[in-house]
Formats: structure tokens, C-alpha cells, sequence
């Protein structure tokens, strides 16, 4: 089977089994809701929304899992069922994890001094997929978050335990193509504006609030009316990751090296205007990529027809 683990009805019967039993009992916040976490996320998110402030303060919706969250540590609400399951899959050639999505249903809104607890349940287990990565399972457990005993919101959360893919040698694959944009009437904007290398900010007719990414209404005054301004092209890394897996030769560890599949920086970059856009740092290793360096745009074309903005440093 092309290296890949074999699967037989009566090994998904088992893993079957598992859907309803339990992934994490009894759990309890490590915290109550609390102001300083709110303000933390709020400014990580840049989300000045004043719902979230004051003393009749809420906690944002999105939040939701950051209550049930255990750091570093294990989880001691954890259940052997759910251990034995992800035994299972990892003994039968699927060890491989990556976390797919999740969805959130919000019923209360929460406030500082709500103690939080909770339960997981192991929802549902796939039939055998093939993906990109490789041949697995998605695991779907769904969460009940309560506060003061009254359902607050549910969360669930699918990974996929996989078996990876045999990759062909660099050299011996075909080249990849960078992903295309999603172009729709709500960004054409945009994307027109960076085919003649401008990068182009809303900013609200009525309010004058500068936007990014593209909305069809302005967040602060809900109004329709909008026109654009055009950025300076400076800015600053406010934050960044380095991707490492899953490899994507489109994506490049370094400038030269074209047909790499190495790690690659991903920023967030702050702009001049204050607004702040996702993008690639580029003209730099990327393990020298840091938080306040500062960035200029500029435009790349990449598989002869895709333009894209990215941020080169700014060498003093």
C-alpha cells in the first residue's frame, strides 16, 4: 500500500467505538475569567471593541477555549479513553497529528469572576481519508464550557492522525505553484491595486477608521462608504512564525533558493498607517526574522503571472 499503513474494517470498527465516550471529564479553568487575560487578547488582536472593557466588561466569544486551556502541563481531565485512541492510531502507522479547524457555538457571554469548567467528549472518528499529507483519520472531540454551571458556549476541535505521505526527492518533483489569491467583489480592490504595485487601505468614508483586510462595512461606525488610501510601504514585524511543516516547495527558504522546501518566515507586519497585513519576510534568513525589525514593502512575481506584497528588511 505504497508504505502506508494497511487499514482493515475491523481496525475502524474499533477506532468506532470510541465516538461518545468521553475526552476530558470534570475539567476546571485554571482561572477564573479575568480582566488581564482579556486585555492581552484583545491587544494581541488589535480588537480596541469597548464591550471588552469597563466594569460591565465581557470576555470576547473567541476566547472561549483560553479558559479551558492547561499551559504546559498535561491535562489531568484527560481520559484514558482518548489516550488509548490516539495509541491506537499512532500504533497502527498514523503518529502524525496536525490540527485541522474548529467551530464554536457561543450561548452566554462570559465575565471577569465566571469560574469556568467543562467536558469533552470524543464526538466522531472519519472513515479513512487520503489527503495531501497523508492517509488518516480526523478525530472530532466537542467541548461544553459552563460557567457557574450554565452551558456558556461549545467548542470543537478535529485533528488528523496520519500516516505521512512518501515525498518525492526536491529535485524529482514538479514544480508548485503558489496558492492563488481568493478574488471576490468584496477584495478586487485590492488585488487590482497590487498587480500595478500599490498596496491599497481602506479607510471609512465617514469615520475616516483605516481597515485591513478588506471588509465590505467599517468595524467602528458600521458605515458602508469607503475609499482607499495608498501605503508608504514602511513597516515593522510586530509578529511572526516559522513554518517548518508540512514542506512547501512553493515556498522558499531563501531568496535563491528556488526550488527549496525548507522553513520560511511568515510575518505580521505593522504598517506606518497602523493597520497591520500577514506576509513574507523576505531578504533574510528566516531564523533572523524578529519581532520590531524593520520592513519595506515590496512587490514579487512569482510562476510568471502571480504578484504578491511581501516586506524585505531594512538594512541600516
Amino acid at each position: 500500500m505504497n508504505g502506508e499503513p494497511e487499514v482493515h474494517e475491523e481496525f475502524e470498527a474499533r477506532l468506532k467505538a470510541y465516538e461518545g465516550r468521553p475526552a476530558a471529564a470534570a475539567g476546571v479553568g485554571r482561572d477564573p475569567v479575568n480582566e488581564p487575560m482579556i486585555r492581552h487578547w484583545c491587544e494581541a488582536m488589535g480588537d480596541t471593541n469597548p464591550a471588552y472593557t469597563g466594569p460591565d466588561a465581557i470576555a470576547p466569544p473567541t476566547m472561549l477555549q483560553a479558559w479551558t486551556m492547561a499551559g504546559l502541563s498535561r491535562r489531568p481531565e484527560r481520559t484514558a479513553a482518548y489516550d488509548e485512541l490516539l495509541g491506537l492510531l499512532d500504533e497502527s502507522g498514523h503518529d502524525a497529528v496536525v490540527a485541522t479547524d474548529c467551530e464554536q457555538e457561543y450561548l452566554r457571554p462570559l465575565r471577569p469572576g465566571d469560574e469556568i469548567t467543562f467536558d469533552s467528549v470524543i464526538e466522531s472518528v472519519s472513515g479513512r481519508k487520503t489527503t495531501k499529507l497523508g492517509t488518516g483519520y480526523f478525530v472530532t472531540t466537542r467541548t461544553d464550557i459552563r460557567a457557574g454551571g450554565e452551558l456558556a458556549g461549545t467548542h470543537r476541535f478535529r485533528i488528523l492522525k496520519y500516516a505521512p505521505a512518501r515525498r518525492p526527492k526536491v529535485s524529482d518533483a514538479p514544480k508548485e505553484l503558489r496558492p492563488r489569491p481568493v478574488v471576490n467583489r468584496d477584495n478586487a480592490g485590492f488585488w487590482e491595486g497590487v498587480a500595478r504595485h500599490e498596496l491599497l487601505i481602506q479607510r471609512c468614508t465617514g469615520c475616516g477608521t483605516l481597515r485591513f483586510p478588506w471588509l465590505p462595512g467599517c468595524n467602528s461606525c458600521g458605515g458602508l462608504e469607503w475609499d482607499t488610501v495608498e501605503a508608504c510601504g514602511e513597516g515593522t514585524v510586530y509578529s511572526y512564525v516559522v513554518m517548518h511543516h508540512p514542506p512547501f516547495p512553493a515556498f522558499t527558504a531563501s531568496d535563491q533558493a528556488a526550488a527549496a522546501a525548507g522553513p520560511y518566515a511568515v510575518g505580521l507586519i505593522e504598517l506606518a498607517e497602523g493597520v497591520r497585513i500577514i506576509s513574507n519576510v523576505v531578504g533574510v534568513p528566516y531564523d533572523k526574522v524578529r519581532v520590531g525589525m524593520p520592513v519595506r514593502l515590496c512587490f514579487r512575481q512569482y510562476d510568471d503571472e502571480l504578484v504578491l506584497p511581501v516586506f524585505r528588511e531594512v538594512t541600516r
